[in-house]
């Protein structure tokens, strides 16, 4: 089982209370053998994420499936817990993840995602501001000295 959690107790505790949850296992009746934080290579290429969850909303249980872009599975994770908090006000506690998969670009079903798939993707800059070479300028040190005050005669 796979949880995402900022540190170690928080990970036993998600643990006993998902087992609780699918399997009505108890803390007594187990016992945990070993965490293990998993790191992923870090590769510059950015993949599809496709994840399926679900979180208790103030009207009842709902089940979702969201596609991300990001370079790890831990970064598409923090994406979809921050867009649930800011979309569907759940709570971090309230989310519950039931699978992970990598999807190819024609796994993906999201219009948002299958934007970036194109082979010839430019992001041009709106705004540019041509400036003058540095030995173009002509003094970099003003002659007078500036007044910080106006007197009026």
């Amino acid at each position: 089982m796979k949880i995402f959690s900022p540190n170690e107790s928080i990970a036993k505790s998600r643990f006993w209370y998902f087992l609780r949850k699918t399997h009505k296992i108890k803390k007594i009746k187990g016992e945990i053998v070993s965490i293990k934080r998993v790191v992923e290579k870090k590769n510059k290429s950015v993949k599809n994420f496709g994840i399926w969850l679900r979180y208790d909303s103030k009207s009842g249980t709902i089940n979702m499936y969201k596609e991300y872009r990001d370079v790890l599975v831990c970064g598409a994770v923090e994406q979809m817990y921050m867009e649930m908090a800011g979309r569907h006000r759940a709570k971090w506690s309230s989310i519950n993840i039931l699978r992970i998969e990598q999807l190819s670009s024609k796994e993906c079903t999201r219009l948002e995602i299958k934007q970036f798939h194109k082979y010839n993707l430019k992001f041009p800059i709106s705004h540019f501001v041509f400036k003058t070479p540095w030995n173009k300028k002509t003094s970099l040190v003003k002659a007078s000295r500036p007044q910080t005050c106006l007197k009026e005669n």
